[in-house]
């Protein structure tokens, strides 16, 4: 699989990478429902084989379990992926998840990673939301700290705005960044896309699928039968009016994929990096035959056809 550069850094990384937010399980409070944690083990073990060089994953997914599954995953791994994490999202002991970019926090949040994921240093630090916003430059600070001290190779920042970035920059410099992207969720388009190319910024994009609502797997009846703790039970996009919207955008996506042998899955990822301000797309999957489902992503281009097809669609529904 072709790789691509991370931002300015020494970090070539393959279109697509291993998203482990959903193997973090039940039990918390943005789950995914029950997960099996040696499917879990599976399905990195697939993407690996079939690839995949980075795993995107964070310390809140499951209250530290992604991690530990990451780290049980590439034990005796002999080409070990990057392994990237993130800081910021907290708990306390009943579970309960806030939000904290102070120093301690974050260094108290860091060494906790690298002892769930058993590596002397994370190759790609981010915080995870600018959240405090009036702590992102003490928070930024101490990421450039971290990496100063060999703890963390290269930090980036997830779900910040341009304004923020600002901020962060005159500090120390982005590696990357890590924002919500897909068919449905274009907002980065406008702003955050023109910045990241003139400050080259790397872009990995998160949910390319929209949370499995774009794979052609998800109807109206399997949402209404998804376990009480999945958190998209009460998310927007897979709620009316919205849901039936989606779901033509799926079936249109069908058709396309018919013609070209391709599932709407990896249409959807390959649409996410059609652009070349994005550098990777984030792939979750819960078992291996979902990362066999969508690995092709990584080298497809749908045709100009195609793309004026799903731009047709979406005018049409603005109409």
């Amino acid at each position: 699989m072709l790789t691509r550069q991370l931002g300015t850094s020494d970090l070539s990384i393959t279109p697509i990478g291993f998203g482990a937010w959903a193997i973090g399980g039940s039990g918390w409070e943005f789950a995914w429902g029950y997960q099996d944690d040696r499917e879990s083990i599976s399905a990195i073990r697939e993407a690996l084989d079939s690839g995949i060089n980075w795993i995107d994953t964070a310390p809140v997914y499951g209250l530290g379990h992604s991690e530990e599954i990451v780290a049980q995953a590439l034990e005796g791994v002999r080409d070990r992926p990057y392994v990237f994490s993130k800081c910021s999202m907290v708990w306390d002991e009943r579970r309960k998840i806030g939000h904290s970019l102070k120093a301690k926090s974050i260094r108290q949040e860091c060494e906790a990673s690298l002892r769930r994921l058993k590596v002397d240093s994370i190759d790609l630090y981010q915080i995870h939301w600018p959240d405090p916003d009036e702590d992102i430059e003490e928070g930024w600070t101490t990421m450039a700290e971290l990496k100063d001290e060999g703890k963390v190779r290269h930090i980036g920042v997830s779900n910040f705005n341009v304004a923020q970035m600002q901020r962060a920059q005159a500090i120390a410099p982005i590696t990357s960044l890590q924002p919500r992207y897909s068919l449905i969720h274009r907002e980065i388009e406008s702003q955050l896309l023109p910045y990241t190319t003139q400050e080259k910024i790397g872009v990995i994009v998160y949910s390319p699928m929209a949370s499995g609502l774009l794979t052609g797997s998800m109807t109206a009846e399997r949402i209404a039968s998804l376990p009480k703790d999945d958190w998209r039970k009460k998310n927007s996009d897979f709620l009316e009016p919205r849901l039936s919207e989606n779901l033509h955008l799926v079936r249109l996506l069908q058709l396309i994929g018919d013609e070209c042998g391709r599932s709407p899955a990896e249409l959807a990822v390959a649409w996410s990096l059609r652009s070349p301000a994005i550098t990777g797309a984030i792939v979750g999957a819960r078992r291996p035959n979902q990362v066999r489902g969508v690995v092709g992503a990584a080298e497809f281009r749908l045709s100009d056809l195609d793309l004026t097809e799903i731009e047709v669609f979406f005018a049409l529904a603005a109409a």
